[in-house]
């Protein structure tokens, strides 16, 4: 819905949530009907603009990457799947109050290059093309917070080097896809 978006509720919650619920809308902010999005819908409509490719958006307050978020830190290269949103880490935002136009620019500058960021003290943003996608990737980020922290728990964390996170980088080039033969 290019010039529009599709947004849930302000104040929903998943197990309430029916499609008849969710909030049309440009991304000027205008909405039709009398629905109010959520109060993130800003964030959401920057980026759409600002990233061409997002065609599904994903905010959550997830436990390991709020935790993570929390700390104000980033999400380093210490397992190269950490790769798969775009860059050698997933940076964190710095902090904005919830539902500002702020929170919109700082989230942009964080996801410059990149498909996922963390909000500090607030949670994760990650944008994909694709409903599985953007799922798929949002469970990921997840659990790589996740074990992170663990790793962190336990001591110091290994983080990968340049030469291993280009590798890795080649590597995804053709992972998933089947090559075919001549």
């Amino acid at each position: 819905m290019r010039g529009g978006m599709l947004i849930t509720p302000s104040g929903c919650s998943a197990e309430t949530l029916h499609e008849a619920d969710l909030v049309t809308m440009a991304l000027d902010g205008s909405v039709r009907g009398d629905a109010t999005p959520s109060s993130e819908w800003s964030m959401h409509a920057a980026i759409f603009v600002a990233q061409p490719a997002a065609s599904w958006i994903v905010h959550t307050h997830a436990d390991a990457c709020t935790a993570l978020a929390c700390l104000n830190q980033g999400l380093p290269c210490f397992h190269y799947m950490v790769t798969r949103f775009g860059g050698d880490d997933v940076r964190c935002a710095p902090y904005v109050t919830f539902g500002t136009p702020a929170l919109a620019e700082v989230a942009i500058a964080a996801l410059e290059s990149r498909t996922a960021c963390l909000l500090a003290n607030h949670g994760m943003v990650v944008h994909g093309g694709s409903a599985d996608d953007v799922l798929t990737s949002a469970v990921l980020l997840e659990t790589l917070c996740r074990q992170y922290l663990l790793a962190r728990a336990a001591g110091a964390v290994r983080l990968l080097a340049a030469e291993e996170i280009a590798a890795a980088q080649e590597r995804f080039k053709t992972y998933g896809r089947r090559v075919r033969s001549a």
